[in-house]
């Protein structure tokens, strides 16, 4: 089981500063996803920072989360 989210921060355009259980940083594009009709609302920056840390992963609202695992392994090290 890969680390799970305990801290997250938009950063403009389409990328999210997560922090792991382990401590570790790494940064996240979610632009990949956006054409996904689910993440396409994503696309309105003002909807996309909304997002908050919850049960591990990263969420937006009832609908619109990721699996903790694609972020990490997704994810790049800063």
């Amino acid at each position: 089981m890969n680390p799970r989210v305990i801290e997250v921060k938009y950063q403009s355009p389409h990328f999210l500063i997560l922090t792991f259980t382990n401590r570790e940083k790494r940064r996240f594009s979610y632009k990949p996803y956006t054409v996904f009709p689910v993440y396409r609302k994503l696309e309105n920056p003002v909807f996309a920072e909304q997002v908050y840390c919850t049960n591990g992963t990263v969420a937006w609202d009832d609908m619109t989360d990721f699996d903790p695992d694609t972020l990490y392994l997704e994810s790049e090290a800063i």
